[in-house]
């Protein structure tokens, strides 16, 4: 498992049970809870990395990113409200997804779906287990195009945006927020 992070992927690990990534030198992460991170797949790229552990999911992006999320919500208004949303910047640790073909014969493409791979049914959450790769990264997804950052705004519509994902990140973790505040019986006296 190490081997397929820091040699097929270049990315550092620390060693340890369970093996875990180094941020913030190749990527930063948003982790956020799964209903919400659903939501934003559609701004990220088909080659942008997006792991799944419990009902939490967390979205690779660009090294840099925690630094600029503060300010980010505060332009989009989002910075006085409580948001269910973790970033992952650099001196942090992330626990390292199983490798997509851990245990399988032969080497799976980057970017092909993984073998028996079903997306996750609305309302289900991810493993109770291990964090797995919703979405695997492929060898230098980390120098190309495939992770939001803030330079794709206004670019050509083709790279992922991070102000399109915070943005629509931060939405859905309001909206569960609220859902749960009103699912709560009213306390009587």
């Amino acid at each position: 498992m190490r081997d397929w992070y820091e040699n097929e992927l270049g990315w550092a690990t620390v060693p340890g049970t369970p093996l875990r990534l180094v941020v913030g030198r190749h990527f930063d992460v948003l982790d956020v809870p799964v209903e919400a991170g659903r939501a934003a797949l559609r701004h990220l790229g088909p080659a942008s990395p997006v792991a799944v552990h419990g009902d939490r999911m967390r979205l690779l992006v660009a090294a840099g990113s925690a630094e600029e999320l503060p300010g980010l919500l505060e332009w989009l208004e989002w910075s006085a409200v409580e948001l269910d949303l973790v970033v992952l910047g650099a001196g942090t640790l992330t626990e390292a997804p199983q490798p997509p073909f851990a245990g399988q014969a032969g080497a799976r493409l980057p970017g092909a779906p993984l073998p028996g791979a079903r997306p996750l049914a609305r309302g289900r959450s991810g493993s109770q287990g291990a964090a797995v790769w919703l979405r695997p990264p492929g060898p230098g997804c980390e120098t190309g195009a495939s992770l939001p950052t803030l330079s794709a705004m206004g670019g050509d519509g083709g790279d992922p945006d991070l102000v399109r994902v915070v943005e629509t990140v931060a939405t859905h973790c309001h909206r569960l927020r609220l859902r749960r505040a009103h699912a709560r019986p009213p306390a009587f006296s």
